[in-house]
């Protein structure tokens, strides 16, 4: 994958500029900074590299670790996986040279080692991050960061006492869409922001976790009583180990998968700690499986900011795979798709309009004119026209790539990340209220600030 740091990025973004000038109100995107530019900057000593491991060696986590390790001055050098095979295709990924174990705890002990990439299930998030950060670790936990309520209190808890960096992986957040997207509502575009609309919709066997089943899976290639841990404990299966992301023992369903991405983005773009209350419905329609998750999740939520938020993930959706957020404003709307952000404004008339087609005609020449009188010119001059402006990345943008340079330039600078544990608390405690309504059949109460279920 080709990834851009911030001078190949610009120099990308110019040579767009030609082509996109014709089209008049399309514009080629400049990067975001990261946390700290000049360290990114600075050429990296051969032996000043950041020594990463990563545990849970699954898609995400390779995912994550491809990405990282074209981060300038990132090392891989151990890796925690409960199946052998994983263990094995990342030395031949990363070479032969690489550590490899079932028990993070030996990845943890290491002195030599700065920091981890957590892509375990949802289930051993919290674990994970604690034990790595007790042992002197900077955390880049995958997203959802919780799998229970109880979960974010100690991690945040963990981060403050023992002052390590951990970075939630939505990468949303340190987008260049994204930034522009917060720019463009903060300076009025839309007008007042009353209402969020997003979604998530996929069509495949992959995009609704169906995931392949390896053919030598077996309770002695496969650590089973590792990767249960607190989940129930019940005989070997191997799609629930491979395809864990279907059963709520070990994953948090569409809501943890998806909607925290929405939440996520919602929450930067706005600024806001999340809803105070929200309700949701779904089922089951299509993958009946033997999950015991829902494909298809609609949620509805309440924002003190005067907005409201509309969240959808549909597995059994017949049309394109798609993800996407519309912010409506009084005066337009602000849209999200792909590695675009664009705006549609509309004005508002500053004139109310009148309905006199009943009355009289005595009475309707009268009512227009005190309505001339009121209201004498009603588009005045220097007042914006309504139109339409989009805003676009370059070809092979990734905000993985911008996610991961920006923690590591935390882990350099000591300095915040873009998405601490308390921004990655609110996200996930926002989007498992989803899944809370659904098992009360009920609305959910949730202060944003103090992060407490009410």
């Amino acid at each position: 994958m080709q990834t851009y740091d911030r001078r190949s990025f610009l120099k990308a973004a110019g040579a767009t500029s030609a082509s996109m000038a014709l089209a008049g109100r399309i514009h080629a995107l400049e990067a975001p900074e990261s946390v700290l530019e000049s360290a990114q900057a600075t050429p990296i000593a051969a032996n000043d590299h950041i020594q990463i491991a990563l545990i849970g060696a699954g898609g995400q986590g390779q995912y994550d670790t491809r990405i990282a390790t074209q981060v300038p001055g990132v090392k891989l050098v151990a890796v925690a996986d409960c199946y052998n095979g994983r263990l094995e295709h990342c030395k031949e990924v990363w070479g032969s040279d690489i550590q490899t174990t079932r028990d993070y705890s030996e990845i943890l002990a290491r002195k030599d080692i700065d920091a981890v990439i957590i892509g375990t299930p949802d289930h051993w998030h919290k674990q994970a991050s604690v034990d790595a950060m007790k042992a002197g670790k900077d955390v880049y936990c995958e997203k959802p960061m919780i799998h229970l309520y109880s979960d974010g209190p100690e991690i945040i808890a963990t981060a403050q006492s023992t002052g390590r960096i951990i970075q939630i992986g939505s990468q949303r957040v340190s987008s260049a869409i994204y930034v522009k997207a917060k720019e463009l509502l903060a300076s009025g575009a839309i007008g007042e922001l009353n209402m969020v609309t997003a979604h998530w919709d996929r069509n495949s066997a992959i995009g609704a976790w169906d995931y392949t089943v390896p053919l030598d899976a077996s309770p002695e290639t496969c650590d089973w009583p590792r990767f249960l841990g607190t989940a129930p404990k019940i005989p070997f299966n191997p799609e629930q180990f491979f395809q864990w992301r279907k059963w709520k023992a070990y994953g948090s369903g569409v809501a943890g998968d998806l909607f925290v991405h929405l939440f996520s983005g919602t929450h930067f773009i706005t600024g806001s700690h999340g809803p105070t209350r929200g309700m949701a419905t779904g089922g089951l329609r299509f993958w009946k499986d033997g999950r015991d998750v829902p494909d298809v999740m609609l949620g509805l939520f309440d924002y003190r900011e005067g907005f409201n938020l509309s969240l959808r993930v549909n597995f059994v959706d017949g049309g394109e795979e798609s993800e996407g957020l519309v912010f409506t404003g009084s005066e337009g709307t602000l849209e999200i798709a792909g590695n675009s952000v664009s705006v549609n404004r509309v004005p508002r008339e500053k004139a109310p309009g009148y309905s006199i087609g009943t009355f009289t005609e005595a009475m309707q020449k009268q009512i227009l004119a005190e309505y001339e009188k009121k209201y004498p010119q009603r588009h005045p001059e220097g007042e914006p026209p309504a139109g339409y402006e989009k805003y676009v990345a370059p070809a092979g943008y990734s905000d993985s790539y911008d996610h991961l340079r920006n923690f590591f330039a935390s882990v350099r600078s000591r300095q915040p990340v873009v998405e601490d544990a308390v921004f990655g608390f609110r996200a996930a405690g926002a989007a498992l209220l989803s899944n809370l309504s659904m098992e009360r059949g009920a609305v959910v109460q949730w202060d944003p600030d103090a992060m407490k279920l009410l």
